[in-house]
């Protein structure tokens, strides 16, 4: 460990052993403040302590004395598990959070998915009814997916690819870290829109990769750094979402596209496109289509995915490739887990090709665009039209920047406690964020019911502000 993370994990453990389980300690800002360092030396200290069973870190709850007794009363001595294991490379800290199912009565302002009101849940129970009467529906199907299905998908990406190019994968997150392990090698660098996806950056930690951010503003990743990041760091990988990214909501603009896959060219260079919100355009005009369509030499690795406008259950996607980077890709699949059930696959089949799948596309655009209108409302009132860096013009959530001194992390675990969930910025960021952030989802609540949260949210941080004085 290095010496401030050694210095924050002695200070935490001396103040364990002088408390009894179930404690709280000092929150990350807390400690963040005593010792003068950043959220990502403290989170490494926690992780450390959490490996020999001293401290948990509970996600919008705080960091607690692990009760001892307890644990020795439930378990053996595990102490050789750390020798055998070596060094930690995946943490699912900050997924974990988001595939939390929220309770009831909680105020879930960091959801990602659909509640379950607006998800395809009766048309995917007649879809499930309609599959179950193929022939052969339990049988063995091909590695890259069963052939209607793929045809549909490749009907959906504007000529980006065909039918034979497409491998269907259990989802976004499978398919990101198939993406990465069949492209990449431990230690590579991997260069990454900053902020990004949570679930990008831990699948590519995951992997043992080099994660170097490159910042973005309200058109997307800035392509003057990007050049440079490519020029210094030798990495032949980037990561993106061109259309409604996560968490900021931006839309690269068209002046980037074709400068982008100029320097994939340049620098020989594979971009992983992720499309996860296609189906979420809330401004009537169409969406641009992916740079995929724009690109035939191979150099764009495609990622669509249906989870997010069906149901958190549907666990189907598709990701495209062309030449040895197609056969690499259905190589990791294979080894992974063979194919992705028929009965999931012949399902998803029935659910988009059938006459109801395009209205329930345009009924979720009209109740989104309304919960989006409503936050933004709700944000401008209470937290001032400067918090709200771009309303977004598609996805599910909006991105929020808190007042100079007003810790993220303090924020969440004080939202928490007043049964309220919001996702914190540091967890967006590939590497140290430039200021504090939080992400905001406008899908779970009704709209009627933004007003009174964002004014919760609002009270939370002049809290914070307060304590500062």
């Amino acid at each position: 460990m290095s010496g401030s993370v050694e210095t924050v994990a002695s200070h935490l453990r001396a103040l364990a052993t002088k408390q009894a389980g179930g404690a709280r300690l000092p929150s990350v800002r807390d400690l963040m403040r005593q010792f003068g360092v950043s959220p990502v030396t403290v989170r490494k200290a926690l992780v450390h302590l959490g490996h020999q069973g001293i401290v948990e870190s509970k996600p919008g709850q705080g960091i607690f004395v692990v009760d001892r007794k307890t644990t020795a009363e439930r378990s053996g001595d595990m102490g050789w598990q750390a020798l055998a294991l070596g060094p930690r490379r995946a943490s699912a800290e900050a997924v974990g959070t988001l595939l939390r199912v929220p309770q009831e009565r909680i105020i879930n302002l960091g959801n990602g998915y659909l509640p379950e009101h607006m998800q395809a849940t009766h048309l995917l129970a007649s879809a499930a009814n309609r599959a179950l009467r193929r022939p052969g529906i339990w049988n063995r199907v091909p590695l890259e997916g069963i052939e209607p299905l793929c045809a549909w998908f490749a009907d959906e990406m504007a000529g980006a690819f065909n039918a034979h190019e497409i491998t269907i994968c259990p989802g976004t997150q499978s398919a990101l870290a198939a993406a990465f392990r069949a492209l990449t090698s431990p230690g590579d660098s991997i260069l990454m829109e900053s902020p990004t996806y949570t679930g990008a950056i831990a699948a590519a930690r995951a992997g043992g990769l080099n994660l170097v951010p490159v910042p973005t503003d309200r058109q997307g990743i800035r392509v003057d750094l990007l050049e440079d990041a490519f020029r210094t760091t030798g990495a032949r990988i980037l990561y993106m979402q061109p259309t409604y990214a996560n968490p900021t909501g931006a839309v690269l603009a068209s002046d980037r596209r074709d400068k982008i896959l100029a320097l994939l060219a340049r620098y020989n260079a594979f971009l992983i496109e992720d499309d996860w919100a296609r189906d979420f355009c809330l401004d009537g005009s169409a969406p641009p289509p992916p740079l995929a369509a724009s690109e035939q030499d191979g150099h764009i690795i495609y990622i669509r995915s249906l989870t997010k406008s069906a149901a958190p259950g549907l666990r189907v996607g598709a990701v495209c490739a062309r030449g040895p980077a197609l056969e690499r890709l259905r190589a990791v699949r294979a080894v992974e887990d063979f194919f992705v059930s028929g009965l999931l696959q012949e399902t998803t089949l029935q659910l988009v090709t059938s006459a109801a799948w395009p209205r329930h596309l345009r009924n979720l655009r009209v109740a989104l665009r309304e919960r989006r209108d409503a936050l933004v409302a709700a944000v401008h009132k209470h937290l001032g039209h400067e918090s709200l860096l771009q309303t977004p013009s598609g996805g599910l959530h909006a991105w929020i920047q808190l007042p100079v001194g007003v810790s993220d992390m303090e924020v969440t675990e004080r939202a928490a406690q007043v049964q309220m969930t919001v996702s914190p910025g540091w967890h967006w960021f590939p590497a140290d964020a430039p200021g504090s952030f939080l992400r905001l989802s406008f899908a779970a609540l009704p709209p009627a019911s933004y007003d009174e949260a964002i004014a919760r949210l609002a009270d939370i941080c002049t809290t914070g502000r307060e304590r500062l004085r």
